[in-house]
């Protein structure tokens, strides 16, 4: 999924961090606002989704994950193949890439 995620970004210009820990993804995207509303309307239709909840919009001045289509953290142990763009997450269930998520 995460590898069909980035290929959708690349085409659509987005850019963000996805956060897995204690069964809850928490995403972080962006891009052109237009992009940006057409992934979001995907994500509500799409079946694989449950309890979908929009924290926060707006205009950034700069993107904080302008080299990752998509990068990732969760538990080292889910990287066992090495992903580019993984980032292991710390007892507290967080990276560095997660805290500039939250920054927004």
């Amino acid at each position: 999924m995460l590898t069909e995620a980035r290929a959708k970004n690349a085409a659509m210009h987005i850019t963000g961090h996805l956060l897995y820990t204690k069964e809850v993804f928490v995403q972080c995207i962006e891009g052109p606002p237009e992009s940006i509303e057409s992934l979001w309307q995907c994500l509500q239709k799409d079946t694989r989704h449950h309890d979908i909840e929009l924290l926060a919009r707006g205009p950034v001045d700069q993107r904080k994950f302008n080299d990752w289509r998509m990068a990732f953290s969760s538990y080292p142990s889910l990287n066992r193949y090495n992903m580019p763009g993984f980032f292991p997450v710390d007892e507290s269930g967080m990276t560095q890439a997660a805290a500039q998520c939250a920054a927004v």
